[in-house]
């Protein structure tokens, strides 16, 4: 005899209700209804709509919600609740809504549009158990998403719940970590904030075990340098040391403390050597960002210690933000929030195209609006805006640098302490020809974060331009030991080839111009300085070439978008590298 089957399938359930609805009701009944559907109207709808949430039942004072993402049901549920606090901001602590939530990824049972079975019941187990405000999820939804979001989890362990023969594993969503970023964002705006990384306790794996101390030495010098950094949230030093001596699970360390990216090292001495190795994990995919090994002698304990932190700072902080531009060109722009529209917006900048300066600012532009308090949004746009001007793509350099200035200027009050902002004031003071602010713009970036390549690299560009070559040489031999594989090394190049410029050390120049082309093949700047150098040494056909390669790539490049771009200080240089352009067979117009 047929029997009707029961349609099941694996699905990520959200149950959320009100508080004290019926105290609510009881106090006033028309206003609790009338909030409730302000609530639903400007967070609870359009945030399901936008996490492909399916109401399958509606309570008087809840819901229940089907999702076929664990991901989408947990940053679905955190939304509502920051929403909710934000819409009651301002009511009388006493009067406030708000709402509990639980999320659990289980089996559940097809009724029609309702759902039913164990995966149902044990969400509505964990809503009932939740703080107010608050959202409480099992193993299951927890082994789904650690790593994955910038949220931090507390375990609960096992607890027994109604109804339910097996103990369930419990995880409270700790929302007030993200407090001050998620507030800093508009009602509404989606997306990730910007990422966050903890550095674990370096491991001592020397046979005697003697060598604890130096390897918390330098783990807390890691924290403490990154922290200067502006563009990723650091977790602090008794956060991470918690961990210490622990086997460690990298996605689960990630999970319980909020963060994207974790480093982890360790220590082995051997006689009078040290071995110090480091690893940066992207803990949502597990994969390895970036590791390196140093070998050094140990004569000087704190010299060692100084030195490989400020290599490990250098590198990790710029390898973090390319991981970041990566990520955010694998999103749909659409669904991109402000952090991941800044990260796209300097992928395209970096690219150094008359179209991707014109995208990178289309993104920038779309980050402020979603953020207005997104510094690092205005620091690529003022970037581009130089870049437009530069190499001749503006219409109006007058505007593009009025931009630039305006941009950056807002970016160091937004932040002062972004060393990066003031880093980018710095270069648009230098291609407006103040050569007395520039210089003083880019050592207080320094002062913020010494272990910063980009302000290096372009105070060693400040001081090609003002013809002070072995100041050039330092500033830029410190960035590439600071960031030996950063994308912008193109320009530390091109900067040493025109301080040897500046000396009439024509060869020399050449050689640092080809360097920089190998790494950025589209790079105006560096075609340009090869042209202008083989143009001065006299070979005709080289230069040619070179003039060739770099109308290829900015086509607008003439002799005057030359003398309003390129800022060197004393007028005879300018001639002579204008003259050395000419020999090459650049137009004037």
């Amino acid at each position: 005899m047929p029997t009707d089957r029961v349609v099941r399938r694996l699905a990520a359930v959200l149950a959320i209700d009100m508080v004290g609805y019926s105290r609510h009701m009881e106090a006033d009944e028309a206003g609790t209804i009338a909030r409730q559907k302000v609530h639903r109207r400007e967070v609870i709808d359009p945030v399901l709509k936008e996490h492909s949430g399916r109401i399958a039942k509606t309570m008087g004072d809840g819901l229940l919600v089907e999702f076929g993402s664990v991901v989408d049901a947990l940053e679905c549920a955190v939304r509502i609740q920051r929403g909710i606090a934000r819409l009651e901001a301002k009511v009388p602590r006493q009067h406030r809504i708000a709402y509990r939530a639980g999320i659990n990824l289980g089996d559940i049972v097809i009724d029609g549009d309702d759902i039913l079975g164990d995966g149902v019941n044990i969400a509505a187990r964990l809503e009932a158990l939740a703080e107010p405000g608050g959202i409480f999820i099992s193993a299951s939804v927890f082994e789904q998403v650690v790593g994955k979001l910038d949220i931090a989890f507390d375990n609960l362990g096992e607890q027994q719940v109604k109804n339910i023969r097996k103990p369930v594993r419990i995880y409270r969503v700790r929302l007030e970590i993200m407090a001050d970023s998620m507030e800093s964002q508009p009602a509404g705006s989606s997306g990730a904030v910007k990422p966050a990384i903890a550095v674990l306790p370096f491991q001592d794996m020397s046979p005697e075990r003697d060598q604890e101390y130096f390897a918390d030495g330098i783990s807390e010098d890691i924290i403490t340098e990154l922290a200067r950094n502006q563009a990723f949230f650091v977790t602090a030093r008794n956060s991470t040391f918690t961990y210490k001596g622990k086997p460690v699970d990298v996605k689960q360390v990630a999970g319980e403390l909020g963060v994207r990216y974790v480093l982890e090292g360790s220590v082995r001495k051997g006689g009078s050597r040290v071995r110090i190795t480091a690893q940066l994990i992207d803990a949502s995919t597990g994969n390895h960002v970036w590791a390196e090994r140093y070998d050094r002698e140990l004569d000087d304990i704190f010299t060692v210690q100084d030195e490989i932190t400020t290599s490990i700072v250098g590198v990790v902080a710029p390898e973090l933000i390319g991981a970041e531009m990566q990520r955010a060109r694998r999103r749909d722009p659409a669904g991109m929030g402000a952090w991941d529209l800044v990260m796209r917006a300097n992928w395209h900048a970096w690219r150094l195209t008359v179209e991707d300066s014109a995208e990178a600012k289309k993104f920038a532009t779309q980050a402020i609006g979603l953020d207005p308090r997104m510094a690092r949004a205005r620091v690529v746009h003022a970037m581009c805006d130089i870049w437009d001007v530069l190499y001749g793509w503006s219409g109006n350099p007058l505007k593009s640098l009025a931009s630039a200035h305006e941009m950056a200027r807002a970016a160091v009050e937004i932040d002062p302490r972004d060393a990066e902002a003031h880093t980018i004031l710095g270069v648009v003071t230098l291609f407006t020809r103040d050569f007395d602010d520039a210089p003083r713009r880019l050592e207080t970036a320094l002062r913020l974060n010494a272990n910063l390549a980009f302000p290096y690299m372009w105070g060693g560009g400040y001081y090609a331009f003002t013809s002070e070559g072995a100041k050039a040489r330092e500033y830029l031999t410190r960035a590439l030991r600071l960031s030996p594989r950063d994308p912008a090394n193109c320009w530390t190049y091109a900067f040493f080839g025109l301080a040897e410029f500046s000396e009439e050390r024509y060869e020399e120049a050449a050689e640092w111009a080809l360097k920089s082309i190998h790494q950025q093949p589209d790079f105006p700047t560096a075609h340009r300085l090869l042209a202008a150098s083989y143009g001065q040494k006299g070979d005709a056909a080289k230069a040619e070439a070179a003039l060739e390669g770099l109308l290829a790539v900015a086509p607008g490049t003439t002799i005057a978008s030359t003398r309003a771009g390129v800022p060197w200080k004393d007028p005879a240089i300018m001639d002579r590298y204008l003259g050395a352009l000419r020999k090459a067979g650049l137009r004037e117009q």
